[in-house]
């Protein structure tokens, strides 16, 4: 058994040079010099494979020449994460960031994208991949310009670009989070308010927009203690500015359902979709319940008008409520595990908190369990109403139904910036390094939503797959090549899809 080159040619085109051993018929690869796309580069390589076999003091043959005294031992003096970058790199383009702030703006919004970090540590993740870091100085130069610029605003237009190149807009949806600081004092900014989370940290209210397909549209950022249904209006003109044109539909949560919020919405000439409290189903669907009971059949639809707001503020509005046999069994499953924490609190299990279906009853006594609430939840299981200004004529109640459920495409947009890209906790403490933080993650995850779009593969998934393969920098006799890695299995096709026209 010995040890012989092996030249293979790529499909990129390339010329890759590896050293590979032969036993019982069969050639295994023992390792991968490189790859090369020039006569100079294969001759070099070919040289660093021998140079590699003869340190061994093995022979070996390659077009039956004779081997070469080697008086030089190859060098590896970097590598980079090439393919990575490359493709990063070509979605900032393909979204259109690249002719919106500066150079290193755009290594601050990949960096993020492939080790959330603080500014300053981004420094060490682009030295591990390889890739020249701005100074920690130039990086608050350039958090600092981002918002004296407003470069938030230029990537909204960008983005906005994108999405309608295809067509108008038909549909935005709009959702809020809240992201808490690690801080114990609020600011004007920076307040306690109500926390999905029902932490007491000081937060601020996020507000996304984002296109049918949980594109990002824009980020604002609000003072924490600001009530949810104050912010979709500001967003909604702000959008309509900059898009021109007031005819889309808004999709939002329950969280929007007020009713001055939607005669707002309306007098401003917006048409919405808006979920409906379930609570709300008994007295909607009351003229259903007195004839057939809670009977629906999967998919049923039903049609009423609820008159929201008092006096002059009142208004009819249509509302669509769908019952799913799938979603009953959902809604049971979290029903009966709000039940077990019931019991448990009135057993003396638990501590109370703001726990559904208990009652605490006067001092000194127990807290119980509120069965006829229970069985009055029980009656609308399966059941989702939406409350929307649009016609009849215009969405059939299935088609208004098909609309909002698209809505958790901004819930995965939360979670991804939230996960994948850590938006929260926040560190920051000026509100400009906080507009400048959401600017860089809003960035990012127009970045992440575009190549997981097209790729079908999450963006951990993505890093994960591309991260490891490297280009290695060789130094010998004075010379530097890099020596490409060939890419295999999910690492091929990733950069397939997204570099479909670049050699890897």
């Amino acid at each position: 058994m010995g040890l012989f080159i092996r030249k293979v040619r790529t499909a990129s085109g390339a010329t890759a040079v590896q050293i590979a051993t032969k036993q019982y018929g069969v050639q295994k690869i023992v390792e991968h010099i490189g790859s090369a796309h020039t006569p100079e580069d294969l001759e070099f390589l070919l040289e660093v494979a021998r140079t590699k076999i003869q340190a061994g003091q093995l022979a070996f043959d390659l077009d039956r020449l004779a081997p070469q005294k080697v008086t030089a031992t190859p060098e590896i003096v970097g590598s980079q994460a090439r393919v990575l970058w490359d493709v990063l790199e070509h979605a900032y383009r393909e979204v259109g960031f690249d002719s919106v702030g500066t150079d290193s703006f755009k290594r601050l919004v990949l960096a993020r994208i492939i080790e959330p970090t603080s500014k300053a540590d981004t420094i060490r993740v682009l030295a591990e991949i390889g890739v020249k870091s701005p100074s920690l100085r130039t990086i608050w130069r350039t958090l600092a310009r981002c918002v004296e610029e407003d470069w938030r605003s230029q990537l909204a237009d960008a983005a906005l670009r994108k999405v309608t190149a295809a067509g108008a807009l038909q549909v935005v949806m709009y959702d809020v989070t809240t992201l808490y600081f690690e801080a114990e004092h609020e600011d004007a900014l920076r307040k306690v308010g109500m926390s999905k989370e029902r932490r007491v940290d000081p937060q601020i209210l996020v507000g996304l927009l984002v296109d049918q397909v949980g594109f990002p549209l824009e980020v604002h950022a609000f003072e924490g203690n600001r009530g949810e249904t104050t912010t979709l209006l500001p967003v909604l003109n702000g959008f309509r500015k900059r898009y021109g044109n007031s005819d889309v539909v808004v999709v939002a949560d329950a969280g929007m359902l007020s009713a001055s919020n939607l005669n707002a919405l309306e007098d401003a000439g917006f048409d919405f979709i808006v979920a409906s409290r379930t609570g709300s189903a008994p007295k909607d669907l009351a003229e259903h319940y007195e004839s057939v009971g809670n009977l629906f059949e999967d998919g049923q639809i039903i049609e009423t008008i609820r008159p929201m707001g008092k006096g002059a503020y009142r208004r009819d509005r249509r509302v669509v409520w769908q019952y799913s046999r799938k979603r009953e069994k959902r809604d049971n499953v979290t029903l009966n595990k709000q039940i077990d924490r019931a019991e448990q609190i009135a057993g003396g299990q638990r501590a109370p908190k703001k726990d559904r279906f208990v009652t605490l009853g006067e001092r000194g006594t127990r807290p119980g369990v509120n069965w006829a609430v229970v069985e009055k939840a029980r009656s609308y299981l399966g059941l989702k109403g939406y409350v929307t200004s649009i016609s009849t004529d215009k969405l059939t109640g299935a088609e208004v139904v098909a609309a909002y459920h698209d809505l958790f495409r901004v819930e995965a947009s939360f979670r991804m910036a939230k996960s994948d890209l850590k938006a929260r906790p926040m560190f920051h403490h000026e509100r400009d390094s906080i507009e400048a933080h959401l600017t860089i993650v809003f960035a990012a995850l127009a970045v992440t939503r575009h190549v997981t779009e097209k790729s079908d593969y999450s963006i951990k998934r993505i890093v994960r797959a591309l991260r490891p393969v490297r280009d290695a920098v060789i130094s010998l006799r004075g010379q530097r090549i890099t020596a490409t890695t060939p890419l295999e299995g999910e690492a091929a096709d990733i950069a397939e899809k997204l570099l479909p026209n670049a050699a890897h």
